[in-house]
């Protein structure tokens, strides 16, 4: 199974528009929205903002053939013998695996140990299915164990909980040793089982836990874990507590004596949180800063390639994100020229001009609204003394 993957994607540019739309209140337009502001470094429904990576859907798993991923997904098990070289046995150092490729689906051999892969990561979106042996022998955590160990350090668990109870934050779907699923959606032994996961490691910095880490986690399409805490990973009979994780690890399976068989595995990495530099939600007020220096940066140097009205628009837009001396004086003295070439033109000439002076009126209006600069009184005289401030 051959997957395309798009890692570069991740990092869009920022999309840049020059040209600027006449009409107020026109979606899209860079004097729309409310502002950036302290913690936001976009405006409301801002153009400057990166448009989202296109990524292909993927397609559902049956019970006999497993389903496409996304475009975007790396594969770490798609059924081949090739993809054991993705794999190696849970040692210092690794070693060849000996679990096996059978009907291509990744089996354990009991007693082999545990495997992980040797690409490692972090933060992501993960794809596992499973399925337990028919040949149903043992009772509790002796029935078709196994687990899912995100970064090699925390577990989901893998168990045959079909009609089979054992304790609540061991169950298959439990964190294991932290948080019992919220039901039991499990199908039959010999059926196949999937599990989606979304996994965000804890973070520490200067000892101090900043964020706890979460997953959730869903199973045959019915959530598990609803964005529960991490509380340090979890473990056998101790209670775990927050500790430091590194940025990337393994994902590791276990062998607990049982023959579990694996398919369809594959992750995509997510982009940074807020607190690792991460651009989207509620920033600092130091990164949010940062950023609108850069978002005003990029359509400054845009303005620096344009003529005439699409230039002096595309400085005052730049204000929006910074608040820049040579730039505002810059912006001024282009604005005053424009106003002043509007108030020396005939009268019968002043109508082919109505859709930049609107332009210019809804910009200029934006700017002083949210104290970027001062307010124009000329510009709104000329727009009411022609009519164009009434709705039509």
């Amino acid at each position: 199974m051959k997957i395309q993957t798009t890692l570069a994607t991740l990092c869009a540019l920022p999309l840049l528009i020059s040209g600027l739309r006449a009409a107020e209140g026109v979606t899209g337009s860079p004097f729309y929205g409310d502002a950036p502001d302290e913690h936001h470094p976009w405006a409301i429904h801002d153009h400057n903002r990166p448009q989202p990576v296109v990524v292909t859907p993927g397609t559902f798993s049956s019970q006999d053939v497993p389903g496409q991923p996304p475009s975007d997904a790396i594969a770490l098990f798609s059924g081949e013998e090739a993809d054991l070289a993705k794999w190696e046995s849970d040692k210092n150092p690794g070693e060849a695996t000996k679990w096996i490729v059978k009907d291509k689906t990744f089996q354990c051999v009991p007693g082999s140990g545990y495997v992980r892969t040797k690409e490692q990561f972090g933060d992501c979106q993960l794809h596992v299915e499973w399925t337990e042996p028919t040949d149903i022998t043992g009772t509790s955590q002796g029935r078709g164990n196994s687990g899912i160990f995100l970064m090699g350090m925390v577990e989901v668990q893998v168990l045959d909980s079909y009609n089979s109870p054992s304790y609540a934050d061991g169950m298959a779907g439990a964190i294991y040793g932290v948080n019992p699923p919220l039901v039991n959606v499990l199908r039959p032994p010999g059926q196949w089982q999937s599990y989606d996961i979304i996994f965000r490691r804890p973070i520490i910095k200067d000892g101090k836990e900043i964020d706890t880490g979460y997953l959730t986690v869903i199973i045959n399409g019915v959530i598990v874990q609803d964005h529960t805490p991490i509380e340090g990973g979890g473990g056998h009979k101790a209670r775990s507590h927050p500790k430091a994780y590194p940025e990337t690890g393994p994902l590791k399976l276990q062998d607990h004596g049982n023959p579990v068989r694996y398919r369809n595995i594959w992750y995509r990495p997510l982009p940074a949180r807020s607190i690792e530099g991460g651009t989207s939600g509620y920033l600092t007020e130091e990164a949010t800063t940062a950023k609108r220096k850069e978002i005003a940066s990029d359509i400054r140097r845009d303005a620096a390639k344009l003529e005439g009205n699409e230039k002096t628009l595309r400085l005052l837009e730049s204000l929006v994100y910074e608040k820049d001396e040579a730039t505002s004086k810059q912006a001024e003295e282009l604005v005053s020229k424009f106003i002043s070439d509007v108030k020396a033109l005939p009268a019968d000439k002043i109508e082919s001009k109505k859709g930049e002076i609107l332009q210019f009126n809804t910009a200029l209006q934006y700017l002083a609204k949210f104290k970027i600069l001062a307010e124009d009184k000329e510009l709104p005289q000329i727009v009411k003394a022609n009519g164009w401030d009434k709705k039509k």
